[in-house]
């Protein structure tokens, strides 16, 4: 569905990425994992085209999607949940929801999605008209994923999900993730927390220097392996 192939990238003159190949299937859950600056984030932002591709190619079925526009590639159909929220703290809870459907497409559907979100998060509905500025972090999490679900997204990138939230937070932000695979959602997961990413991806892919060190379905992966390779053992 999404493959990345050879993709090299970076920041100015300090790549990153290095000939970086992956699959990322439909209906599935795929976790980038690995320490900090291995590249995941990267990788999501060049999935994005918040970076630029140096070498290589990303394409979504088939159609490729090096050199395009960030907001030409949400219209294609991917969403981006990003590290630390970067909700709209000026906006109010139902603004920044709002924001998510900007293709034009998905614009008349704007009621129904609103209403989707609401029943997943059901803390939302009770703050939508609280400025999201004022919200808790796990809050601002929610706000962030259901603002990626507006557009409807064939793909949903998650960047670091779990990052600074208390431990009850963590698993109810998890409870959702795992909901929306039940629906056959394609989500690619970036995230630390190993035990969580394994209880819920079906690939695996470990990440170490802009590199792949492991790429194996979930249930096949042994976790003292990963951790000896996750931590350079």
């Amino acid at each position: 569905m999404l493959e990345v192939n050879r993709v090299r990238a970076g920041y100015g003159a300090i790549n990153v990425l290095w000939d970086l190949s992956l699959t990322i299937r439909e209906g599935e859950v795929t976790a980038i994992i690995g320490p900090n600056g291995a590249g995941k984030t990267t990788l999501l932002r060049a999935i994005m085209g918040l970076i630029p591709l140096s070498q290589g190619d990303i394409a979504l079925h088939g159609d490729s999607l090096a050199g395009r526009q960030t907001w030409s590639i949400a219209r294609h159909g991917i969403s981006l949940i990003p590290e630390g929220r970067l909700v709209f703290r000026d906006m109010t809870v139902e603004d920044n929801l709002t924001m998510g459907a900007f293709p034009n497409s998905r614009r008349a559907g704007v009621a129904h999605n609103l209403a989707r979100v609401y029943e997943l998060f059901p803390r939302l509905a009770e703050r939508r008209r609280q400025l999201a500025g004022a919200l808790s972090g796990g809050e601002a999490q929610m706000v962030a994923i259901g603002r990626g679900l507006m557009a409807e997204p064939s793909v949903l990138l998650v960047d670091e999900p779990s990052l600074g939230l208390a431990p009850v937070m963590v698993q109810e932000i998890f409870g959702i993730l795992e909901r929306l695979k039940a629906e056959g959602r394609t989500i690619v997961l970036v995230e630390q927390n190993t035990h969580l990413a394994l209880s819920l991806a079906d690939h695996v892919h470990l990440m170490q220097a802009g590199r792949l060190l492991l790429s194996e379905p979930a249930p096949r992966v042994d976790l003292q392996r990963l951790h000896d390779l996750y931590f350079a053992r």
